[in-house]
């Protein structure tokens, strides 16, 4: 299949080494994080927060984060050329979804007099949420919408990425208390470019189930 979509899946893979040398662009970091802002989330909930490290500073800091477990991942933290913490909403309330509404209508997308309709949507947040207000299995699920539709458009960047659920959730929370401001991050991406001989997993055939396996079609 030669479709370009299917070119960029098949270029896509999970990279091992970073060059620290090689620095993605503003321009192309530009197109990632409007990228990540128009993800799309259940009810247009939005109720993530994504903290891009970027400084030398911050990657000392993501670094320290890796102190007490998943240190296969640390390198990542000062090679990669920028790291993306994704972090969810674990209290997404009605008050915080009126403020999406607030832009819906702003936007123009939503007519004002649809208002207080659309607010009904919250009904699929209080489905998902438990008598202390918790909802963060429902919002955790947003943030892997945000990460699937990052991925693809790194891959047509020719920018090399890795999802790392293997991060230290509390050390992360404690180091990056005021960025997060009570959003939890259980999932990161490095991102940059591979580092030449040195990242095994590069060029590597795809290992995929076989369609039928997998997919039916009624």
């Amino acid at each position: 299949m030669t479709h370009q979509i299917i070119k960029d899946l098949h270029t896509r893979y999970t990279a091992k080494k970073y060059d620290p040398t090689k620095r993605i662009s503003d321009q192309d970091m530009d197109i990632i994080l409007e990228a990540l802002r128009l993800s799309a989330s259940s009810i247009n909930s939005q109720p993530w927060k994504f903290i891009v490290i970027e400084s030398d500073e911050a990657k000392q800091r993501l670094h320290d984060s890796y102190a007490n477990k998943h240190q296969f991942n640390q390198p990542h933290a000062k090679e990669a050329s920028h790291t993306i913490l994704f972090a969810y909403d674990p209290n997404f309330t009605k008050e915080k979804f009126s403020k999406r509404v607030d832009a819906e209508v702003s936007s123009g997308h939503l007519p004002a007099d649809m208002y207080d309709s659309f607010m009904g949507a919250y009904a699929f947040a209080e489905a998902n949420t438990d008598d202390t207000g918790y909802n963060g299995s429902w919002t955790k699920a947003q943030v892997y919408l945000a990460l699937g539709n990052i991925l693809h458009v790194l891959a047509r960047l020719g920018i090399a990425s890795t999802p790392m659920e293997g991060v230290d959730s509390a050390l992360i929370g404690e180091i990056f208390k005021d960025e997060l401001d009570g959003h939890i991050c259980e999932v990161g991406l490095a991102l940059g470019y591979r580092k030449d001989e040195e990242d095994w997993n590069y060029g590597l055939p795809k290992a995929r189930m076989a369609r039928e396996d997998i997919i039916s079609v009624l």
